[in-house]
């Protein structure tokens, strides 16, 4: 799940983004509005959820609440802000935000307002996603098929398996994935996707889910569903 975290206090923004990537969210942290209001218009580039600081330079968090509902932009949006009034938080809900957390707060109370808003999406309320013989559980980040076995995955594994299994037998390019599952930034190596592949492929065929993940030579790869019949 891909999420734009827009805040401008350095060590706030590290945390929350450290708490977020060891939670399995693919992060861009912008620390501008406008910066932040680039990525949103990046087409290569779709959010799943937005975190919002409501003071920001250049334009405010609550500007750009404003502008994504102005273009009926469905994206979830969480407020950030130490304005604390009840006045404040409906101006911040009437902007279009689906949710408002006041500073100070806690990691815990963060994630869990997170899952709240997952849960009000449609393709995101379960838990456990099942596409042919695979179960996949995004609590313990474990893949298991029908007769019980089960692995364990690594971060990068589990958001790729995640991201196959939303769209099941499409030929996803590489370009795709590395977009919607690595940071804006991160400059990963030019074989990183195909690496990734391959430790997701081994864990699979302990399972004995051998060929799930098909690679369309010279496009990309795609879930193979006749694999995963059984």
């Amino acid at each position: 799940m891909r999420l734009l975290l827009v805040e401008d206090e350095p060590d706030l923004g590290a945390a929350i983004k450290k708490t977020l990537t060891q939670e399995a969210y693919t992060v861009d942290w912008a620390q501008t509005g406008t910066e932040a209001w680039e990525y949103l218009q990046t087409p290569e580039t779709a959010y799943d959820l937005a975190i919002l600081d409501w003071l920001l330079p250049g334009i405010s968090g609550l500007e750009i609440c404003q502008k994504l509902r102005q273009q009926n932009n469905p994206l979830p949006i969480l407020i950030l802000t130490a304005k604390d009034t009840e006045a404040d938080k409906v101006r911040g809900l009437d902007a279009g935000a689906d949710d408002y957390l006041v500073k100070p707060f806690g990691m815990a109370e963060l994630l869990a307002r997170l899952r709240a808003l997952q849960r009000r999406i449609p393709q995101f309320q379960p838990q456990e996603f099942r596409v042919g013989c695979l179960i996949l559980d995004s609590a313990t980040h474990r893949v298991s098929i029908a007769s019980g076995n089960s692995v364990e995955l690594l971060n990068k594994e589990f958001q790729l398996l995640e991201y196959f299994m939303r769209h099941p037998s499409q030929i996803i390019p590489r370009d795709r994935l590395l977009s919607q599952l690595w940071e804006w930034g991160a400059e990963p190596g030019s074989n990183v996707v195909a690496a990734q592949i391959r430790l997701l492929r081994r864990k699979l065929e302990k399972l004995g889910a051998k060929d799930a993940i098909e690679t369309v030579y010279g496009v990309g790869y795609r879930l193979n569903l006749d694999k995963l019949s059984s």
